[in-house]
């Protein structure tokens, strides 16, 4: 038992398969940077507080230094028989220092350390998530900046239903990023927090100083209560639950993507970088990227209910229960990275096909409110307008045409209230350019869009 931190009340060696069991080094062993800037700023605050010597505080220090260069180096490898990476440094530490490096879990438990380690994990995470949004949101912005006259048809129901531009509707996505940017920032809020000095559950009776080792960590405040600092995990569902909507909307701009680049819409055709071949039809052209961040979503949906279901009947304080966190928000962050690093690339350098978009807008009667829209500005109520317009709509189906094409001895057998001015107001170019109102699809108006998400990333 000696080789164990906690081996003193145990007089029998724990069985091989419950160390394999209880170990987690193989996933927390990404923290070691954290650990160990988070054992230097205790190890500061102990010497400084007098709790240690100040000399074996400095020596400490510089172990731990030596410890993060050689890993860093790739001169010091993990070992994989730890049992966490908590352990693994400090049993290194004492390696070189001796009984200088024992003194380093003085007035600190294991359970306020893993709490630091993950906050100081997830607030990086956090930041580099952030970044990877906003450099998508360029991309999005760059391709509206180059589209805004692009007329396409916008859906409803998946059925065409009005004249939009490609601008607008990429607009919609730069503005479901920009709040998904919100809740990561929000949540980073909330995750600088500084837990350590919470002890095991009941802080310490130590002079330590939690302040000092809040300001020398860079977090904002300390955690308020010892029980919850140590078993407190809002912070990782609330980060997988913002990273679980932002790849909500990831997939809902896959989908379209993939519908967009299929021969029924061919809007848009993906670089052959980010799409992949057939093993048996030569013809095939797949965005399968696209097809694996939906595949993903899911899974980050099943990350955030593996933390929801874990936290959701432990006592405090810290349960072994909670080991659990560490496996789930990590491979959250790393699909959502994964996924973004690869999307905006690939959107970056799709082709937009403009004359598809016009084509398949000319179809449908999506200029039919319009035409309603016609009626009422000569003073029909829109009611009339809508009925009229749609008993339109039905003849020019039963004859074969559209609304532009339809003859205006047609139109005036409904009401003298059109006039050849209808063909200009039903025209997509009108329909589009008019829609001024903010938020709509009018250049005018997408440029307004493009220009607030610009000020807020």
């Amino acid at each position: 038992m000696a080789g164990k931190m906690w081996a003193g009340r145990f007089t029998k060696e724990v069985d091989e398969r419950v160390n394999d069991f209880n170990s987690s080094i193989s996933f927390d062993a990404r923290m070691y940077r954290y650990d160990i800037e988070g054992s230097i700023a205790h190890a500061t605050m102990l010497g400084e507080c007098g709790i240690i010597d100040i000399d074996e505080s400095r020596k400490i220090i510089e172990g731990l230094k030596s410890i993060l260069a050689d890993i860093d180096s790739g001169k010091l490898q993990f070992d994989p028989t730890a049992e966490d990476v908590h352990m693994f440094v400090e049993a290194e530490l004492t390696k070189r220092l001796g009984d200088t490096g024992k003194r380093l879990h003085t007035a600190r438990s294991r359970n306020d350390q893993v709490a630091l380690d993950v906050r100081m994990t997830l607030r990086a995470e956090t930041k580099e998530i952030i970044t990877l949004v906003k450099k998508l949101e360029k991309t999005i912005l760059d391709i509206a900046e180059k589209n805004l006259t692009t007329v396409m048809p916008g859906y409803t129901h998946l059925q065409r239903a009005q004249p939009i531009t490609f601008a607008h509707h990429l607009m919609a996505y730069a503005n479901m990023l920009l709040r998904d940017i919100s809740r990561l920032e929000d949540c980073f809020k909330r995750t600088n927090i500084m837990p350590l000095g919470s002890g095991a559950l009941a802080s310490t009776t130590y002079p330590i100083n939690r302040q000092r080792v809040c300001d020398l960590l860079d977090f904002d405040e300390i955690t308020q209560n010892s029980l919850d600092g140590v078993s407190d995990r809002d912070f990782c569902i609330e980060l997988c639950s913002a990273i679980s909507m932002l790849m909500m909307h990831l997939s809902r701009f896959s989908e379209e993507i993939i519908l967009w680049c299929s021969w029924e819409f061919k809007f848009i055709e993906l670089d052959d970088a980010y799409a992949t071949g057939s093993s048996i039809m030569p013809q095939k052209k797949n965005p399968d990227v696209t097809e694996l961040i939906r595949g993903k979503t899911g899974r980050v949906y099943g990350d955030l209910n593996t933390l929801l279901v874990m936290m959701k009947g432990l006592p405090l304080a810290y349960n072994k229960d909670m080991q659990e966190d560490k496996e789930a928000i990590f491979d959250a962050v790393d699909t959502v990275k994964l996924c973004l690093k690869t999307f905006d690339p690939m959107l970056a350098t799709m082709k937009v096909i403009p004359e598809n978009m016009r084509n398949a807008a000319a179809k449908g009667f999506i200029n039919a409110t319009d035409c309603a829209d016609y009626l009422v500005k000569k003073g029909m109520p829109f009611r009339d307008a809508y009925k009229i317009t749609g008993t339109l709509v039905h003849t020019c189906i039963e004859k074969g045409c559209t609304l532009e094409t339809l003859p205006l001895e047609e139109y005036k057998k409904l009401t003298d209230n059109f006039g050849e001015d209808v063909y200009d107001a039903i025209s997509l170019d009108t329909c589009v350019m008019q829609r001024k109102a903010a938020g709509g699809p009018a250049p005018e108006s997408v440029k307004a869009q493009i220009e607030y998400v610009k000020e807020r990333i």
